[in-house]
């Protein structure tokens, strides 16, 4: 009797073990939930209404926007150039025939400008002095939509959940990596940019910029904008989605924006 005691009582003990053990495992889960990166607004400047924003960058010190149009909206372009601060309207550097292109991101690499177009599998090569077409190069996705570099590759995403690094000179692709968080992949990667060993990205029709780890393409944090699209949208009700990413480095300021926003946005945040 005393035996069958003892051996229930351990087996009591035993489920004990495996409930807690499988506690355990629901809050590792639980844990897994992507980081979030919180921000601080800290200055506010104009941004032009007009502007279908695709691309959003500094070089040398100025901000340069890349801007797409949308027959929705007749009064957008495709276009890039240097924006004025106190404005924030573009001095126009380059224009394509808005009903042959619709332009996206664009990056400066060395001493060119590379701009990607949506649906045509086109790209094209500025100088970087002059903004002068000096050429034009097509890549591998069906569809171009952000750009950024890592100082040697471009690096462009095509709205779905992979980026690809493409050789400067050739454009090869030199590697793809493929964005997930602890849901799976994430699709529609839009405008990015590179900060301090990683690519932030936009996602397109969120209202989050999320961080990527170059190496294995996880997303190991998150910045929740919602705030400031909820802003734009009370500022001027034609607001579209959040997009925009630009970091400079050399002053250590990022600004952030959206397609038609009345706003860009300085913010301040751990990297």
């Amino acid at each position: 009797m005393r035996k069958t005691v003892l051996f229930f009582l351990l087996l009591f003990l035993l489920s004990r073990c495996n409930n807690n053990d499988s506690a355990a495992g629901t809050d590792t889960g639980t844990n897994n939930k992507t980081p979030v990166i919180n921000f601080a607004v800290i200055k506010y400047l104009p941004h032009d209404t007009s502007s279908y924003t695709e691309g959003f960058l500094f070089h040398n010190g100025k901000l340069y926007e890349s801007t797409g149009y949308d027959s929705a909206f007749p009064s957008t372009r495709s276009l890039f150039g240097t924006v004025d601060s106190a404005t924030g309207k573009i001095e126009v550097k380059a224009e394509l025939d808005k009903h042959k292109y619709f332009g996206e991101g664009i990056v400066f690499l060395k001493d060119k400008i590379y701009q990607l177009t949506y649906k045509t599998k086109i790209g094209f090569i500025y100088n970087a002095a002059t903004f002068k077409k000096i050429g034009e190069f097509t890549f591998p996705s069906a569809e171009g939509w952000g750009m950024t570099t890592d100082g040697t590759s471009l690096i462009m995403s095509d709205g779905t959940s992979q980026l690809t690094y493409l050789d400067q000179e050739n454009f090869k692709v030199v590697k793809t990596i493929r964005v997930t968080d602890q849901n799976g992949a994430k699709k529609k990667i839009n405008e990015l940019e590179f900060i301090s060993g990683s690519v932030y990205a936009n996602i397109y029709e969120e209202n989050h910029i999320i961080r990527i780890d170059t190496a294995t393409g996880n997303i190991i944090g998150e910045i929740n904008l919602s705030s400031l699209a909820e802003e734009a949208r009370l500022k001027f009700p034609g607001s579209q989605q959040l997009n925009g990413i630009a970091y400079d480095s050399a002053s250590d300021r990022t600004y952030v924006t959206g397609k038609l926003w009345p706003t860009i946005y300085q913010i301040s945040f751990r990297y």
